[in-house]
């Protein structure tokens, strides 16, 4: 599994509008693009992270060739000032869980 991890940190005023698209809007495309088998959003103290599952290092970067360029245009047209954003890929070795 392979986790592109996106932190978003923005203006308090900015938060409620960019909590609401990311969840209306940004991450349905998201998952539309079919590259990516589960997306979850977490919030703390004014930074916002989302974190994308790839099944496999190619479903990421399809997602990085055919689709990247146009989704990080989408979100600069809405918000193009007041978000500072990074970006990380993970590659999960090993996970744990109570059966």
């Amino acid at each position: 599994m392979i986790r592109y991890e996106v932190t978003l940190e923005c203006s308090e005023s900015n938060a409620p509008a960019l909590e609401q698209w990311m969840r209306n809007t940004h991450i349905p495309h998201m998952l539309d693009t079919g590259c990516f088998v589960a997306i979850h959003f977490d919030r703390s103290d004014g930074r916002f992270r989302t974190v994308y599952q790839a099944a496999s290092q190619p479903q990421l970067d399809r997602y990085l060739t055919e689709h990247a360029d146009r989704m990080r245009g989408h979100f600069h047209q809405h918000f193009p000032d007041g978000v500072a954003l990074s970006r990380e890929t993970w590659e999960q070795l090993q996970s744990w869980t109570l059966a």
